[in-house]
């Protein structure tokens, strides 16, 4: 199947991450729409699917201000979670480039969900659980200097999340939750659930929209991941990052004392 992908970005952003290269913005994919940004997107994912994975949600990326305001973009994109991007809570992260850290809130889906134009209660109903996340943001651009663009062909930086316990919070009440942000024992953010676009649930509704556009919508089960709270930390080799919401239901992940970035 690998070589029915014709697109020569995707195949090039394909051989980079397995092969453990980074690319140069500055030099590779320079002149892309949107519109073949996410074109590139789906070969990659057909690509990542050929090799026996599976999708299970999508991830969304800049929903709040402090990420626009760290990687420099000015709109929400979104990028596929796939089966082994999924990881348990404390779970030590391995075979990254050069990850970093967001804290998220999670949604589960009780059943299949289409836009456009959802309210938010629409998008509630369809909610079966609500989890505390973290997301491992992995980009294949060098020094994560990259165009809008580049980074939505790249999925987002979707490389991993981190899937924890359930969150005691009615969909509808998900913007009220606080979160703070530890790198071991330091404080290193804080934040509430309303960063993500006012609330996390404004996020499922846009890419409900922008799936619709495609001829695609969000299914039943699926995982989204509603966007970093914070600015993403470094994940260093032998630390360990740990959200904790509602001063109290916590997700960690780790990074072996050996790795190195790429």
């Amino acid at each position: 199947m690998t070589d029915t992908i014709e697109n020569p970005v995707a195949q090039v952003l394909h051989r980079a991450r397995t092969g453990r290269t980074l690319l140069d913005a500055a030099t590779e994919a320079t002149a892309l729409s949107l519109e073949n940004a996410y074109e590139i997107q789906d070969d990659l994912t057909r690509l990542r699917l050929a090799e026996g994975r599976c999708a299970v949600g999508y991830k969304l990326g800049y929903t709040s201000a402090a990420m626009r305001r760290q990687m420099g973009v000015t709109a929400p994109n979104y990028g596929p979670l796939l089966d082994d991007m999924v990881l348990r809570d404390g779970a030590q992260a391995t075979g990254f480039l050069h990850p970093r850290v967001e804290p998220e809130i999670g949604v589960i889906l009780s059943r299949d969900l289409a836009g456009p134009g959802l309210a938010l209660h629409e998008v509630a109903d369809a909610i079966a659980e609500v989890r505390v996340c973290l997301e491992v943001v992995d980009s294949i651009w060098r020094d994560y200097r990259f165009t809008a663009e580049q980074n939505t062909a790249d999925g987002s930086s979707a490389a991993g999340v981190v899937l924890g316990p359930l969150l005691d919070v009615e969909p509808l009440q998900a913007h009220r939750v606080t979160v703070e942000l530890q790198e071991d024992n330091a404080l290193v953010a804080t934040a509430t659930s309303a960063a993500a676009a006012g609330h996390p649930l404004h996020g499922v509704a846009w890419l409900a929209a922008q799936l619709a556009a495609r001829g695609s919508g969000l299914k039943k089960d699926e995982l989204i991941i509603t966007g970093g709270l914070t600015s993403a930390v470094p994940l260093r080799p032998g630390s360990t990052i740990t959200a904790r919401f509602d001063g109290a239901t916590t997700v960690s992940v780790g990074r072996p004392a050996g790795e190195t970035d790429a």
